[in-house]
């Protein structure tokens, strides 16, 4: 309506105006399909460069939920499951996608949105043999469902109790930018990602038409992985309408400024 507007999301106006220039900019000429044109490759290596992490992998997809659905079905076997706050993303907003692919949501009560190590703890220890599904990827967001944020310390303790359990940590990161720039946060994007083995980037809430950027820390997740993209539909043709797009928004820290 004129005159009024609305703050109900973060994805209902189009795109930032430099995004849009780009893609009209870039449009003309061929490209390699699939991720592989010089734009998406081009983005990918200014990511890693970022995070400090030049063996990491990086691919791009179109959303949330999808991004969610492709790195936790390839982090888990049909026997294992993920630890998760019960206000999570993927236990309320994501129509079931975890479960449909064949993963328990341990879904767990929090004041605020945040894990605590002791809610992980819980878990596992009530999960003792083969009689039940095992517990392998815990997943968090930040900032969370309430806006909530983890502090440096409690990352680097829950990734560390993860790392001595043999679980996965996972950050949903569907907007990331806007927890970096809080006044509240202490944690620069280096250290998230030397804390976590995947987390994304999104841009679909923070300027982009639309599009996430999948990061793969740990290199033992990160063979294959086209190969589960592919199967879940989600190895775009045109994948430079990405790469143009995440090249875009990292050029100058827009996707900060944003």
């Amino acid at each position: 309506m004129k005159g009024k507007y609305s703050f109900k999301d973060d994805y209902s106006e189009g795109a930032h105006p430099r995004i849009l220039d780009a893609l009209k900019r870039e449009n003309p000429g061929q490209e390699e399909g699939y991720g592989m044109d010089q734009y998406s490759l081009s983005a990918a290596k200014t990511i890693l460069e970022i995070i400090g992490q030049p063996e990491a992998s990086v691919h791009f997809v179109s959303g949330g939920t999808q991004a969610n659905l492709l790195v936790l079905s390839s982090m888990l076997k049909p026997f294992e499951s993920v630890i998760a706050p019960e206000s999570a993303h993927i236990n309320i907003h994501e129509t079931g996608a975890i479960e449909a692919a064949g993963h328990k949501i341990h879904a767990v009560s929090t004041a605020d949105g945040t894990l605590k190590i002791d809610h992980v703890k819980k878990i596992l220890n009530s999960h003792v043999d083969e009689h039940m599904v095992l517990p392998r990827a815990v997943y968090i967001s930040h900032p969370t469902e309430f806006g909530t944020l983890y502090s440096q310390s409690r990352l680097r303790a829950l990734s560390g109790f993860c790392r001595q359990h043999g679980l996965f940590l996972y950050l949903d990161g569907a907007r990331l930018a806007m927890a970096l720039t809080s006044q509240y946060n202490d944690l620069s994007l280096i250290e998230l990602a030397s804390l976590v083995d995947a987390f994304y980037i999104g841009g679909t809430k923070n300027g982009l038409l639309l599009g996430e950027a999948i990061v793969i820390t740990n290199p033992h997740l990160q063979p294959h992985f086209r190969y589960v993209m592919k199967q879940k539909g989600a190895l775009l043709a045109k994948g430079r309408i990405f790469g143009i797009q995440f090249s875009e928004i990292f050029r100058d820290n827009l996707i900060f400024h944003l």
